[in-house]
C-alpha cells in the first residue's frame, strides 16, 4: 500500500494544519493502525480467492489477465476527484463513509458467476478501495505529526500484517469448505465493526480553508527523478504479480492443491510484513543505496529459485526471498525523491509515484496475456529481470546514501 499522487496532493495542503484530537496520540495510533489492516484483511480475502474464481468460470489466463485489469481501472475512475473529496470532507469522514463501502464491495465479488459481472464488480471494489486508501494515508500522515515520532512505515507494516491475516483467514476457511459469499461476509462484519469501534479516534483535520491548487494529473520527471520512478515500477510490478498471481503459481506450476495453494500468497506477505518493521533497523545498518541493491538482487533470486526449482520448500522460500526484496523498495524511493534538493518534496514524489502507480495498472493483466502465450513460469522470469534492473539503475544512482 503506498502513496499515489492524490494523497501527496492532500498532504502538502493539510500536514501542517492544526488538527482537532479527542484521543491520546496512543489511541489514534492504534486507531489509524486498525484501519490499515483491516484494509490489508479486505484486500487479502480478494487476492487469496483468485484461483476459487478462475476455476469457477473456468478462465484461461488471459482472460483472467483483462478481468484484473477491473481492479486498477476502477482506482483510475476515482482519481479525478477523491483527492478533492479528502480535501473537502477530510479524511475521517471520508474514512467513515468509504470504509464501509469498501468491504461491501467485498461481498459483491462473491455473488459474480461471469467474466463480465466479476469485472464490473472489481471496478466498483477498485473505486471504494482507492477512496479509503487515500482517506487512509492521508489521515496516516496527520497521525505521525500528531505522534511525533516517524510511524508510518508502522501503518503500512499493519496493512501487510493485516494481508498476511486475511491470507491465513482465507487458507482457513478454504480447507472449511467454506463459501466464497460466507466468507467474505464474515471479513466485512469485522471491517463494519472496527468501524464502528474506532473512528472517532481518528483525527479531525479543520476545515480547509483554501481551495487546493489544480494540478496536472501527470508531470513528467526529470533526471534522477526519471531513475527513482521506474525503480518504483520494477518494485511494484513485482508486487502487484505477486498479489494477484501467486496463488495460481502455486496451484498451477507448483501443483499444489487448490485448498492449500494460498500458501504462496502467505509467505510473500510474511516476510514482505516483516521487512517492513525491519526497514529502518536495515537502512541504518546498509545505507538506502546498498539496501536498495541488495533488495534488487534479492528479488531476482527469489523469482529465479520459483522459476528454475517450482517444487514446493524451494518456491516457498523463493516468494518469502520476493516479499523480503520488495518490502522496503518503494519507502526508500519515496525518501531519496523528498529529500531531492531541486524538486520540493510534495511534487518529487507524485512524479516518482506517478510512473510506479502504471505498474500496478499493466503488470498483473501483462503475466496473463504471456501466460497464455507461453507459460505462468516463463512470465515470472520475465518478473526477475526487474530484480536486477533495480541493483543495475541504482549503481547509477549517485545521490543516495
Amino acid at each position: 500500500m503506498e502513496e499515489s499522487k492524490q494523497e501527496q496532493e492532500i498532504i502538502s495542503k493539510q500536514e501542517d494544519k492544526p488538527v482537532i484530537a479527542q484521543s491520546s496520540p496512543k489511541q489514534v495510533r492504534f486507531a489509524i493502525s486498525a484501519f490499515y489492516f483491516m484494509q490489508g484483511v479486505c484486500f487479502a480475502s480478494w487476492a487469496s480467492r483468485i484461483p476459487t474464481f478462475k476455476a469457477l468460470m473456468d478462465l484461461n489466463d488471459a482472460e483472467l489477465g483483462s478481468i484484473l485489469f477491473a481492479l486498477p481501472a476502477g482506482q483510475i475512475i476515482t482519481m479525478f476527484f477523491s483527492a478533492k473529496l479528502t480535501t473537502h470532507f477530510g479524511s475521517k469522514k471520508m474514512l467513515r463513509a468509504t470504509a464501509p463501502l469498501y468491504a461491501i464491495a467485498l461481498t459483491f465479488l462473491a455473488l459474480a458467476t461471469t467474466g463480465w459481472q466479476l469485472a464490473v464488480f472489481l471496478v466498483f471494489f477498485g473505486i471504494t478501495g482507492n477512496l479509503c486508501n487515500i482517506a487512509l494515508n492521508t489521515q496516516g500522515v496527520a497521525g505521525e505529526n500528531y505522534y511525533g515520532k516517524p510511524i508510518m512505515s508502522s501503518f503500512h507494516g499493519a496493512w501487510s500484517i493485516g494481508n498476511l491475516t486475511g491470507a491465513l483467514i482465507a487458507l482457513g476457511l478454504v480447507n472449511l469448505k467454506l463459501g466464497m459469499y460466507t466468507h467474505f461476509w464474515i471479513i466485512a462484519l469485522i471491517s463494519l465493526t472496527n468501524v464502528a469501534l474506532n473512528w472517532k479516534k481518528l483525527l479531525n483535520y479543520n476545515k480547509p480553508d483554501t481551495v487546493m491548487e489544480k494540478t496536472k494529473f501527470f508531470t513528467m520527471p526529470q533526471g534522477i527523478l526519471v531513475l527513482l520512478g521506474v525503480i518504483a515500477f520494477c518494485s511494484m510490478a513485482t508486487e502487484g504479480t505477486m498479489f494477484d498471481w501467486s496463488a495460481i503459481y502455486f496451484e498451477d506450476v507448483v501443483k499444489l492443491p487448490h485448498n492449500k495453494a494460498i500458501i504462496g500468497y502467505a509467505s510473500f506477505m510474511f516476510m514482505m510484513a516483516s521487512g517492513r518493521f525491519l526497514g529502518v533497523y536495515l537502512i541504518g545498518k546498509f545505507g538506502r543505496k546498498n539496501l536498495l541493491q541488495i533488495s534488487g538482487a534479492i528479488i531476482s533470486i527469489g523469482m529465479a529459485l520459483a522459476v528454475i526449482f517450482p517444487n514446493l520448500i524451494v518456491a516457498i522460500f523463493g516468494f518469502m526471498l520476493i516479499g523480503l526484496g520488495v518490502s522496503s523498495i518503494v519507502p526508500m524511493v519515496y525518501s531519496i525523491a523528498g529529500n531531492n534538493k531541486k524538486v520540493p518534496a510534495g511534487k518529487a514524489i507524485t512524479m516518482v509515484s506517478s510512473i510506479g502507480y502504471f505498474a500496478f495498472l499493466f503488470g498483473p493483466p501483462l503475466i496473463g496475456y504471456v501466460s497464455q502465450l507461453s507459460s505462468l513460469r516463463y512470465s515470472f522470469g520475465i518478473i526477475s529481470v526487474f530484480g536486477l534492473l533495480i541493483t543495475f539503475l541504482v549503481i547509477k544512482i549517485k545521490a543516495i546514501n
